[in-house]
């Protein structure tokens, strides 16, 4: 069975650059548009990971990794970063939260596998 990764942008290109990615190589991907959205997805399946942009309408990804974190099921899930920000005070606030990883747009394809394979063994 394919391991399941929630991607979680509200940039439709975007999404789709990420589930082209990982569908590539083999996993299967869930897509929501900003984080209440993926709340809602997360509730309802289990992923093996997610991979979330910062800065979207209606819950930011900080909350969503709060909110994450709240749910026993994904005390333990790897949450990576997906985001055009870099600064240092963003990046401890994301740990704070509760975030495994950062990866900064614009990605590399072999960057975000990579770092997707680390994280999911």
């Amino acid at each position: 069975m394919n391991k399941q990764i929630l991607s979680v942008d509200d940039s439709a290109s975007m999404r789709q650059m990420v589930k082209l990615t990982l569908a590539g190589a083999g996993y299967d991907v869930v897509e929501a548009s900003n984080g209440d959205e993926a709340l809602t997805v997360a509730k309802g399946q289990a992923v093996n990971m997610v991979v979330t942009d910062l800065n979207m309408p209606v819950m930011d990804g900080l909350s969503l990794i709060r909110e994450l974190r709240k749910l026993p099921a994904y005390k333990g899930i790897p949450i990576v970063f997906l985001t055009t920000e870099s600064e240092d005070d963003k990046k401890r606030q994301a740990k704070e939260a509760g975030a495994t990883g950062w990866i900064t747009k614009p990605f590399q394809q072999v960057q975000l596998l990579a770092v997707v394979r680390k994280v999911l063994g």
